[in-house]
């Protein structure tokens, strides 16, 4: 049975509205898509296999990370706990319409996985994994995640790389690109939004991003603009596909979402390696419209991961 594993990093979300906090929950990029995908796969493919690869701080809101990914059908055990460090913060400030503007309190330099990391892991031909943001590109765990991408690669494994680049790390760009690059052409497929890449390249034009900078490193580049339709580009392919307007509680984890869907669509067609290459586009809209339906959920929430009861009976 395939297994999927997420590779990023853990925070305590505290999201406020009208500069008042109103709800404090795990988080982080990678973690919130593991979660909705332990939810969903527990209901939907009992038996699915979901881990998560992390590092928390030794504290009490390190516990409370670990427990939650359990409690939701995510196994902990690749997850460091490193002594005398604290878990992650982000604050998140929810505007008028709902978007959140971030600040985070977060130590990258203290950042460490157990030496055995890479071996415990255990990838096979067509395992998903889901992999992003600056978890991806710290130089102080590099040599990790890249060993780690390069043995899911060997194996045969899908991976899926979220670039969510934000503006905070435009500071560190210089010693980062490499591994952005590098992330990029160890991946089967490439997201990014249109946010991340005015960051990264400054252009939001998706044409001018993918045949400017994606094409030479990605075989599958998805490229998301918020309400905007969201862009594929494949070696034969350009195609576009409107998003769904809908009211929004907030927008906390939308994207990682899209990532969460995506990959649980690619469990539910079964679609496996050797198929990425052919993907019709047919396929496609099933994959970005599963996507976008985790992702409209978890919208419509003050939650970051979709709701227990979400896909029942719903085709995917």
């Amino acid at each position: 049975m395939r297994k999927i594993f997420g590779i990023g990093e853990t925070v305590l979300d505290i999201i406020f509205r009208e500069d008042q906090p109103n709800a404090a929950i795990p988080g982080g990029s990678t973690f919130n898509a593991m979660i909705s995908l332990g939810r969903m796969t527990r209901k939907n493919f009992p038996g699915t296999k979901v881990i998560m690869v992390s590092e928390t701080g030794s504290d009490h809101v390190g516990d409370i990370v670990t427990t939650f990914m359990e409690a939701n059908g995510v196994c902990s055990e690749a997850v460091t706990r490193n002594p005398g460090t604290q878990t992650h913060i982000s604050l998140a400030f929810l505007d008028k319409d709902n978007n959140a503007q971030y600040e985070f309190y977060k130590d990258h330099a203290s950042a460490s996985l157990k030496e055995n990391v890479v071996s415990m892991i255990d990838f096979e031909k067509d395992d998903l994994v889901l992999f992003g943001s600056y978890f991806a590109i710290n130089p102080r765990i590099r040599s990790y995640v890249r060993s780690l991408l390069e043995k899911a690669r060997k194996a045969g494994a899908v991976i899926f790389y979220d670039i969510n680049f934000r503006k905070n790390h435009q500071r560190d760009l210089a010693e980062t690109f490499r591994n952005i690059e590098e992330n990029c052409r160890l991946s089967d497929f490439v997201r990014g939004s249109t946010e991340d890449f005015g960051y990264l390249f400054g252009t939001t034009d998706p044409q001018e991003i993918y045949d400017g900078h994606m094409k030479p490193l990605c075989g599958n580049f998805i490229c998301t603009q918020g309400a905007g339709p969201v862009e594929i580009f494949t070696e034969d392919k350009h195609l576009s596909f409107p998003v769904e307007d809908y009211d929004t509680v907030s927008t906390i984890g939308a994207g990682d979402n899209f990532n969460a869907g995506f990959l649980f669509s690619l469990l539910a067609q079964d679609i496996c390696k050797d198929r990425i290459s052919d993907l019709s586009e047919e396929d496609w809209e099933t994959l970005v419209g599963t996507a976008g339906r985790f992702s409209k959920n978890v919208c419509q929430s003050i939650f970051n991961y979709v709701d227990e009861d979400f896909l029942q009976d719903m085709p995917y």
